[in-house]
């Protein structure tokens, strides 16, 4: 005999261990997009024809750019990050940054701006 009782256990995880797994994974990817990472605090969107990304901005839901003027963008996450771009000059938080180029990316990483 080789002392097998009939009785076998699994390695897998109970049941509910598995519910709250996935449970969890789909909560971490509705926080999770491309425009929009709570978990990371980065918030993503074209402006004009600009990629802005936005970084220390923790916000569940983000409002939109928005077409403010003619040839005025405006993208603002958070209250402490207003970007607008207006015929291609940069300017965040009221500062200039000057004039992008036309496929600029443009990063605003806890209050340091980038251009890329």
């Amino acid at each position: 005999m080789n002392g097998d009782t009939g009785a076998h256990q699994t390695d897998r995880p109970p049941t509910r261990t598995w519910i709250a797994i996935v449970t969890l994974g789909l909560i971490l990817s509705a926080a999770c997009s491309r425009s929009n990472n709570l978990l990371l605090g980065r918030v993503e969107a074209v402006v004009g024809t600009h990629t802005v990304v936005v970084t220390d901005c923790y916000r569940t839901s983000v409002p939109p750019p928005q077409r403010v003027a003619d040839g005025t963008d405006r993208f603002m996450p958070c209250k402490d990050a207003d970007v607008l771009i207006r015929r291609e000059e940069l300017v965040v938080n009221g500062r200039s940054y000057g004039r992008l180029g036309t496929s600029d990316a443009v990063l605003v990483d806890h209050g340091i701006v980038s251009i890329k």
